[in-house]
């Protein structure tokens, strides 16, 4: 149910659905009321701290507004869902003595 005096809080809800559902639960086999719990919980991690929203200029809702990303360390890329979600790292890079 849509709260009163809140008409848009349904174009919310219905926007996460849809993401959720395109970039999670209709490229898998779900096999049961437990794995959907656990791959929607596993997506809402992965939405909230590991996928960048354009809406906040391609950073996380969980990342620290102040922080700027910056090219010069090294990207580690981390598989879940079975190869399903890429999360990405900057990683400090190595130091070459020489």
């Amino acid at each position: 149910m849509t709260p009163p005096q809140s008409p848009r809080s349904n174009a919310f809800a219905e926007r996460w659905i849809r993401t959720a559902r395109a970039e999670c639960t209709d490229r898998l086999l779900i096999t049961g009321e437990r794995h959907l719990c656990t791959v929607l919980t596993r997506y809402a991690e992965h939405y909230d701290a590991g996928r960048a929203h354009r809406s906040l200029d391609l950073r996380t809702p969980d990342g620290d507004p102040n922080s700027i990303p910056l090219p010069a360390a090294t990207v580690r890329r981390k598989q879940a869902l079975g190869g399903l979600l890429n999360e990405y790292r900057a990683v400090p890079g190595r130091v070459m003595l020489g």
